[in-house]
């Protein structure tokens, strides 16, 4: 749980033909509103804006007469496209300066890669007169924080990993000395095992308007968040508003909520594995590997993952997991008695405690009326037997989605029986 004051608010300008053009996706805005929301900060709109010089300056202009923070990523590389110093110098109408110590900075991040200085580079240094460097000792581009009008514009890299940084490290802090008002204090429950309507319909009263603690849910995948959030005169009075209605949510919503704030089903089954001191593996057909991967996203995972299969032929079923190729040809391999033996066989040939198989038609072909595209059985192999259930998570999603979704549901049956 964090604690955060509302101050202003803010937009977010996004740089790039190719975001503009659909070339690319535009993941900066999405981080940095949830980053701005947890510091209480409003995010008002989102602008992409193409590599114009005009453009971006006359959007600069625009967003600080109507926002008290304007948050800027991308176009600050060494090329003839990136612009966004030259436009913020043009909006806040003041020449560039060459910044000597920003300089000698991008200078030894090349020597710290052994790599050559190019000329172009210079203009990496370069900000508006009356600006302050932002520092990235991630990359070549440093950023800056400027003032355009009644409003602070901070301008970041558009590589992800180096803008995330640079946030954390020099805007955040920024962004907190500025509060003013009301404690805000938030909570995001995750939820697994039921519908985005059907938890909808089980809380619905907690997300009418105008009480105390605003309740709103969105969905991924299948997977279901509810974020609490509440503004009150004194920490002590939002968090027992907040925590009044997480308990109600918990009673009313039980074993569908597995996790808090960044927790994933991965994480949270890890937890579990650890605390029981077992083991798991994997045997993966439709899945092809996505299963495992999940659980080794997880830092520590070696703890209790011994390993997993790959088993997405036939061939492979019976000769890697022992799996009775009379069975394949007489109910198929997509079938409760294919993932039964799968996870059976896997557990015998790895000694884990548990043992998840996974075997459907994730699509867009192969499917049949019979067995349509997005039939799947998961089995959870175990000392006692193996229990296996078939799921039809529809025929109109994506490949890439049945197959996610096949691993969170894998997981979640995991969990249920660790709990």
């Amino acid at each position: 749980m964090w604690y955060a004051v509302r101050i202003v608010r803010a937009e977010l300008i996004s740089i790039g033909t190719e975001l503009a053009s659909g070339l690319a996706l535009d993941t900066n805005s999405a981080w940095l509103a949830g980053e701005l929301a947890r510091l209480g900060v409003e995010v008002t709109r989102h602008v992409t804006v193409t590599d114009d010089r005009p453009a971006i300056a006359a959007e600069l202009d625009r967003a600080a007469g109507s926002a008290g923070i304007v948050l800027v990523t991308g176009g600050l590389g060494p090329t003839d496209d990136d612009v966004t110093r030259e436009a913020l110098a043009d909006a806040m109408g003041v020449p560039l300066r060459t910044d000597q110590a920003s300089l000698e900075q991008v200078r030894a991040f090349f020597v710290r890669l052994g790599r050559r200085f190019a000329e172009s580079n210079t203009r990496q240094a370069r900000f508006p007169e009356g600006a302050a460097p932002i520092e990235n000792p991630w990359g070549t581009a440093p950023g800056c924080r400027a003032r355009l009008g009644e409003a602070t514009v901070y301008c970041l890299p558009g590589v992800p990993r180096e803008m995330k940084e640079m946030f954390r490290q020099a805007v955040a802090p920024d962004l907190r000395t500025l509060a003013r008002g009301a404690v805000i204090v938030t909570r995001t429950l995750r939820c697994f095992g039921a519908g985005e309507s059907t938890i909808g319909d089980q809380i619905a009263d907690l997300m009418a308007a105008g009480r105390p603690v605003t309740v709103g849910i969105t969905a991924a995948e299948g997977l279901i968040s509810i974020r609490l959030i509440t503004e009150a005169r004194d920490e002590t009075t939002a968090e027992t508003l907040l925590a009044q209605d997480e308990a109600d949510l918990r009673r009313r919503l039980g074993v569908l909520i597995y996790g808090t704030e960044d927790q994933t089903l991965a994480s949270v089954v890890g937890d579990l594995l650890r605390q029981g001191q077992h083991t798991v593996a994997t045997a993966e057909s439709c899945t092809g590997g996505l299963l495992a991967k999940h659980l080794t996203d997880v830092p520590g995972s070696s703890a209790y993952l011994l390993g997993g299969l790959v088993t997405y032929s036939n061939r492979g079923k019976s000769d890697l997991l022992g799996v009775d190729p009379l069975l394949i040809e007489r109910h198929g391999a997509v079938s409760e008695e294919v993932a039964r033996q799968m996870a059976a066989g896997c557990r015998e040939r790895t000694g884990a405690d548990f043992v998840l198989s996974t075997t459907g038609i994730a699509g867009p072909g192969g499917g049949t009326p019979e067995k349509p595209v997005g039939l799947v059985y998961i089995a959870l192999a175990r000392d006692g037997g193996a229990e296996v259930k078939r799921y039809l998570l529809g025929s109109q999603l994506p490949r890439s989605s049945i197959r996610e979704r096949t691993c969170a549901t894998a997981l979640n049956m995991l969990r249920l029986r660790l709990q």
